[in-house]
């Protein structure tokens, strides 16, 4: 009951920080434009979904490059793509 509570309150959280990062921050969507940014080394957080930031249609990559007056990056659990 307790761990539901505290990740339902984290995903609110990560939700409340992304709304306000594209309210206010500079973002790219897709995944050619988000392959872009990285290889530029512009890209400050990836975010890899089904479907994100409330958008009607499938959105699967999500590059944020300022985060505005947002903490995501600093909220976010250190995550690396190896095993």
């Amino acid at each position: 009951m307790v761990a539901t509570k505290k990740t339902k309150k984290s995903l609110e959280s990560i939700n409340s920080r992304l709304h306000l990062v594209l309210k206010r921050g500079k973002y790219v969507l897709g995944y050619k434009q988000t392959l872009k940014m990285i290889r530029q080394g512009k890209a400050k957080l990836v975010i890899l979904s089904n479907n994100s930031c409330g958008k009607y249609y499938r959105v699967c990559t999500l590059s944020i490059i300022d985060p505005g007056d947002s903490y995501i990056i600093r909220s976010m659990p250190e995550q690396t793509g190896e095993k």
